[in-house]
């Protein structure tokens, strides 16, 4: 198992993003003004996924996972709170046991999701509390490769796993990456 140094940016707490580049910051004012943290606050959301890292792409999405135990009350939320924006749909995936609103405001796509397991403990968390690791320990020139490789076609997770050299379904892979 591969070491790697831990987190320098609580993700939990979104004001990171008024600090960050352009697109962080427009973010952040975005979730801020249509007040989506708190709307979901019930359900403990967090903003995951390449934009808090820095390494979206312009097709990057703003992905808010959520912990979801009741199915049927996490949906009527996401009815009630966002039905009337661009594009409003949901999705239930019965593999994943989730559901997934899609919705834009502004130019901004959303994807919110939620499974009947805590937030910090799901996939997308622990996939970028890695890849927030790995970025800060391989530096610039590996964040530059990664942006390279997405804009390329490849998903986050493939890529870190195609520069780090891992073998087998990526998205378990990184997963094994320890982080202290």
């Amino acid at each position: 198992m591969q070491s790697v140094k831990s987190p320098r940016i609580d993700f939990l707490d979104i004001t990171y993003l008024k600090f960050g580049n352009k697109k962080q910051q427009e973010v952040y004012q975005l979730l801020v003004e249509n007040k989506i943290m708190e709307k979901l606050s019930t359900y403990t959301p967090i903003f995951v996924g390449t934009i808090p890292l820095n390494i979206d792409i312009e097709t990057s999405d703003i992905d808010i996972i959520c912990y979801a135990r009741d199915k049927n009350q996490f949906i009527e939320s996401l009815v009630n709170y966002f039905q009337n924006m661009k594009g409003f749909k949901i999705i239930r995936n019965t593999a994943f046991n989730s559901v997934k609103a899609n919705f834009y405001i502004e130019d901004f796509e959303f994807e919110i999701f939620g499974q009947d397991l805590e937030s910090m403990q799901q996939d997308a968390y622990q996939h970028m509390i890695i890849e927030h690791s790995v970025l800060i320990e391989k530096g610039e020139k590996f964040r530059q490769e990664i942006i390279k490789l997405k804009k390329n076609g490849l998903k986050t997770e493939p890529a870190f796993a195609k520069l780090l050299g891992l073998d087998g379904n990526p998205y378990k892979e990184l997963l094994k990456l320890r982080f202290d």
